[in-house]
């Protein structure tokens, strides 16, 4: 093999390698963070009223408008939300990175979602570093019920369930008793709160179903090893469907996402679950 046949396979290499490089950035930073994906779950609850059997509900979260997501990206969030025809929407926090200044561009997008059972959310910890009562505002403005330790009933053909929403626990403002004044013990009842670790103490309260977001699912997941960063109160139950005890939980890995702004194996989500009543538990 002669010298100039040697240099060419080297750089033939270095190109192949440096184009490897530069298409795994480009995934990571400008692919899979816009690759908004559909997780259809159904869950199985044994308290579920029979007419409410089918149930649709639509789960968004962490949304962090800001830096990184631009209102954009939300706006096509709430568009492809609303062609699932869910019964119900919910979000669970992080709307915002930080800043409070950025909340006035949630209205406009965050508007489009309707739900014929309504549209409910609750704060997560990026919301309280922004300015909590300011965030809420907002996501009034364009319609939604924020709901801060407070339960709801949605009923449906004469039969109910109760939906709670509970304020950020990091910050110690998410108070799940207060929720559970005046609801039936027996009720079926399902909890919106920012941090899925929460659902153990969920599951001591006899919560069917807790609904979160906060993780990421960790933002990057290597095959075989997983989420390499978890943030506190979202390590334990990160990502998916998964039981505390008798409480079924779903983590979500959210719609936006934080510095550094990348998501491998980890694509935003919009959950659609599909509410089953389970006669065997």
């Amino acid at each position: 093999m002669n010298l100039s046949r040697r240099r060419f396979l080297r750089l033939l290499a270095s190109g192949l390698l440096g184009g490897t490089v530069l298409t795994g950035v480009g995934w990571v930073t400008r692919v899979e963070p816009r690759w908004l994906v559909v997780e259809r779950v159904s869950v199985p609850l044994k308290r579920l009223p029979p007419e409410l059997d089918g149930l649709r509900i639509a789960h968004l979260s962490d949304l962090h408008l800001g830096p990184e997501v631009k209102a954009e990206a939300i706006q096509r969030a709430a568009e492809r939300t609303m062609t699932l025809q869910a019964d119900l929407i919910v979000l669970t926090g992080d709307y915002v990175t930080r800043r409070a200044s950025y909340a006035p561009g949630l209205v406009e997008p965050l508007s489009r979602l309707r739900a014929p059972l309504g549209v409910y959310a609750t704060l997560g910890n990026h919301d309280h570093w922004a300015g909590a009562e300011k965030v809420a505002s907002h996501l009034a403005r364009a319609g939604i019920t924020v709901m801060k330790n407070l339960a709801q009933p949605i009923a449906r053909e004469g039969a109910a369930l109760w939906l709670l929403g509970l304020d950020d626990v990091w910050f110690g403002t998410g108070h799940l008793p207060t929720a559970l004044v005046g609801v039936p013990h027996d009720a079926c009842k399902i909890v919106l709160i920012h941090e899925p670790d929460f659902a153990d103490r969920s599951a001591r309260y006899g919560i069917d179903l807790q609904l979160s977001g906060h993780s990421h699912g960790g933002q990057v997941r290597i095959p075989g090893l997983g989420p390499l960063v978890l943030p506190d109160w979202g390590r334990k139950y990160p990502i998916g469907l998964q039981r505390a005890g008798n409480t079924w939980v779903y983590t979500t890995r959210g719609v936006g996402l934080v510095s550094p702004a990348i998501r491998f194996n980890c694509p935003p989500e919009i959950t659609l679950l599909t509410l089953r009543r389970d006669s065997i538990g």
